[in-house]
């Protein structure tokens, strides 16, 4: 599994770097409140858990998902993206009118 993003994706984390600072990190959602959209937060505000996986990083922000999600994707490729929209409501960039997303490559082991 690998984790990279777009240039509308790497812009908006850059706007966001510059209005809260450098320690920014994504959790991919597991499909609650928000979907499965991946949520950026400050890493003050968030607690990485035992069973969460750094997947990588973009734009030199970490990139975690759950475990559980790791195990069942982890033939994916995903590509963080960035479109208008309304973000998630927990999400940093919402009120921004853009918003993340991601989308997924299945990779044959």
């Amino acid at each position: 599994m690998t984790v990279t993003a777009t240039d509308a994706a790497i812009e908006l984390i850059d706007e966001l770097k510059g209005r809260f600072g450098p320690n920014l990190l994504f959790h991919q959602s597991g499909g609650c409140c928000d979907g499965s959209a991946p949520m950026c937060f400050l890493q003050s505000d968030y607690i990485v858990g035992d069973r969460d996986v750094l997947v990588g990083k973009i734009g030199g922000v970490p990139f975690f998902m759950n475990a559980d999600q790791h195990e069942r994707w982890k033939h994916t490729d995903l590509v963080i993206d960035a479109i208008d929209g309304i973000g998630g409501m927990f999400s940093l960039e919402n009120g921004s009118g853009r918003r993340f997303l991601t989308r997924s490559h299945l990779c044959l082991p």
